[in-house]
C-alpha cells in the first residue's frame, strides 16, 4: 500500500511538472505571437481569415458612406450567404457559387421578381472539403476541393444536381498554406487547375505545387502547363486573343512594397519566376542568388498590382455587355493585405490591356477598407447576363451586385439559408442520447484541457469552441474530428462516436 501511494505521489509530481512546462510554453507562444503582431507588419483581418469569422453584411447606411462606385453605377446586396468565393451563371440565370469553409455549393436564384435580390437559395452539395473552384461545362457541375475534382450531372433549368458524384482526378497536393483549388475550361474544352504552393517561399517537393495543370474534361491526360505560380487563384481567358491572364500572389516578409502581386499571361511551358524570382527577373534573396540561371530564365510580370494586394478573381468582361469605357477590360478582386504595415487592396478594380501590352489600372469598387476599417474582403467578380457586375465578399458574407444606370439594386438582401446542424430530425430521446455519450467522450478524452478556462491552470484556454453551431453541421464537424488539422490532436474514435462528440458540441453555448 505504501509503495502504491509512492508511486501515486510520484506520478502526481511528474504530472503536474508536464503541465506546468505545457502551459508555460502555451504561455510563451502567445507572448512571442504577441510579440510578431506588434512589431512586424501584421495588419488586417488575418486571424478572422485564419478561423473563419465573418462579420454582418453592412447596412445601407454603411453602404452608402463607404462604397463609391464610378459614375453611372450603383451598388447593393444581391444575397447574403457563408464564405461566398467562386460565382459562375448557368444557362437559366441562377448563379452557382461555392462556400469554402462550410464546405457546400450553393444556387443562388436570380433575380425574377425585379426587386434587385436574389429570389433565394438552396444548397446543391455539402459535406465537401473546402470547395473552391466550379465550373459548368457539358452538362456537368465541376467542384475542386483541396485535393481532387469531382463532377455531377447538372440540369441548369431545373437547377438541381441529377446525378451521381464522379471523380475525374484526386491527385491534387493537400495541406500547405495555400490550399485554394481553382478550375475554369478553356477555348480549348481543355480544364485547366491553378495549385498554389505549399509555402511563402521554398522549393517545393511535389512537382504540381506552384502550378497551372491541364486536363482533358474526363480527368485525361494530365500534364502541367505552367510553373513558377506562387498561388494564381484567379484566371481568365482575353476574348478576341484568346491569351490567358492569371492573378498571382507575391510572397511576404520582404516589406511594405515588395514584391508586387502579379498579373501574368500565362504560355505553356513558361515559368513564372517563384521561389526564385519576383517581378521582372529579381533575384529573390531566398533562394534566386544561387539559382541566376532560373532567374534569368524566368518570365516577367505583365502587370503590377503592388505588394500585398492579394489579388484572387478576376474575370474579363463579356463582349457586348460591357460598359461604355470598359470594352476588353477585366476586373479583379484584391481581396487585401495582411503583411503591411499599413492596410492595402480591399477593393475591385478594372484592368484595361492595351494592343502594345500596356496595362492601366483604375478603381471599380472600393470602400472595404476605409481609414483602417474593413467592412468586407472581394474574393471574385463575374458579369451577369443582365450585364451587372457582381462581387463575392467571403468576409461579410454577401454578393454584391453593381448595376449600372436604370438597373435595380437592393441594398438588403433575404438573408441566407438558415443554417442546418443535421441534430432537427432526432427525437428528443436519440438527441440525449447522443448529447450524453459525446459529453462522455468529452471528459475521456481531456478536451477540456485545452478548450475550457480550467480552475487554478497558469492561461486561459488555448481554443474557445465560439460559434459551432454556425460553422458546422454533425458531418461536417465529424469529418474533422477524423481529420484535424495540425493544431489538434488526432484520436482514434469509431464514426458513431465522432457524431456523438459533434452533437454534443453543437449543443452547448
Amino acid at each position: 500500500m505504501i509503495l502504491r501511494e509512492n508511486r501515486l505521489n510520484k506520478d502526481l509530481i511528474l504530472l503536474k511538472k508536464l503541465l506546468k512546462y505545457f502551459f508555460g510554453g502555451l504561455i510563451l507562444l502567445a507572448v512571442a505571437l504577441a510579440v510578431l503582431v506588434y512589431f512586424l507588419p501584421v495588419r488586417g483581418p488575418i486571424i478572422a481569415f485564419m478561423t473563419g469569422d465573418q462579420i454582418a453584411p453592412p447596412t445601407e447606411a454603411t453602404i452608402g458612406d463607404h462604397f463609391t462606385v464610378p459614375e453611372g453605377f450603383n451598388v447593393g446586396i444581391f444575397a447574403r450567404m457563408q464564405h461566398p468565393r467562386v460565382m459562375k451563371f448557368t444557362q437559366a440565370g441562377d448563379m452557382v457559387v461555392s462556400s469554402m469553409r462550410p464546405g457546400k455549393v450553393v444556387l443562388i436564384k436570380a433575380d425574377r421578381d425585379g426587386d434587385g435580390a436574389s429570389d433565394g437559395q438552396i444548397t446543391l452539395l455539402e459535406g465537401l472539403n473546402a470547395p473552391h473552384g466550379i465550373a459548368l461545362h457539358g452538362g456537368y457541375l465541376y467542384v475542386a476541393e483541396t485535393g481532387r475534382i469531382i463532377r455531377y450531372a447538372f440540369d441548369s433549368e431545373a437547377g438541381a444536381i441529377t446525378g451521381p458524384q464522379e471523380l475525374i482526378f484526386d491527385g491534387l497536393p493537400q495541406g500547405g498554406g495555400h490550399f485554394t483549388r481553382t478550375i475554369e475550361f478553356g477555348p480549348d474544352g481543355m480544364l485547366y487547375v491553378s495549385i498554389g504552393s505549399s509555402c511563402n517561399v521554398c522549393i517545393e517537393e511535389d512537382a504540381l505545387r506552384a502550378t497551372m495543370v491541364q486536363m482533358t474534361a474526363d480527368g485525361d491526360d494530365v500534364q502541367i502547363y505552367a510553373t513558377g505560380l506562387r498561388n494564381s487563384v484567379g484566371f481568365d481567358w482575353q476574348p478576341g486573343s484568346g491569351n490567358l491572364f492569371a492573378t498571382d500572389n507575391g510572397r511576404d516578409w520582404l516589406g511594405d512594397d515588395t514584391p508586387h502581386c502579379e498579373l501574368n499571361m500565362i504560355e505553356q511551358g513558361k515559368d513564372y519566376g517563384w521561389p526564385y524570382a519576383y517581378d521582372d527577373k529579381v533575384v529573390d534573396p531566398d533562394y534566386g542568388v544561387d539559382n541566376l540561371d532560373k532567374v534569368a530564365a524566368s518570365t516577367g510580370l505583365t502587370h503590377g498590382f503592388g505588394a500585398h494586394r492579394a489579388p484572387l478573381g478576376i474575370r474579363f468582361l463579356l463582349a457586348g455587355l460591357e460598359p461604355e469605357g470598359y470594352e476588353g477590360a477585366a476586373l479583379v478582386a484584391l481581396h487585401g493585405s495582411w503583411n503591411r504595415s499599413t492596410l492595402a487592396g480591399y477593393k475591385v478594380v478594372s484592368l484595361h490591356l492595351a494592343g502594345d501590352g500596356a496595362v492601366t489600372q483604375r478603381d471599380f469598387l472600393t470602400g472595404f477598407e476605409k481609414d483602417g476599417d474593413v467592412i468586407g474582403r472581394p474574393a471574385d467578380v463575374v458579369q451577369g447576363p443582365d450585364g451587372a457586375i457582381y462581387i463575392a465578399d467571403d468576409y461579410a458574407a454577401t454578393i454584391y451586385k453593381v448595376g449600372r444606370a436604370g438597373q435595380m439594386v437592393a441594398a438588403n438582401a433575404q438573408p441566407a439559408e438558415a443554417h442546418k446542424t443535421g441534430l432537427e430530425s432526432l427525437s428528443t430521446a436519440d438527441l440525449a442520447t447522443q448529447v450524453a455519450l459525446g459529453a462522455r467522450l468529452y471528459a475521456d478524452n481531456g478536451c477540456a484541457a485545452c478548450h475550457e478556462t480550467i480552475e487554478g491552470a497558469e492561461k486561459p484556454a488555448a481554443k474557445k469552441l465560439d460559434n459551432i453551431k454556425e460553422r458546422f453541421s454533425v458531418e461536417t464537424l465529424s469529418e474533422l474530428l477524423a481529420s484535424p488539422p495540425a493544431t489538434m490532436p488526432k484520436f482514434t474514435l469509431s464514426a458513431d462516436d465522432r457524431k456523438a462528440l459533434a452533437a454534443y458540441l453543437l449543443t452547448q453555448e
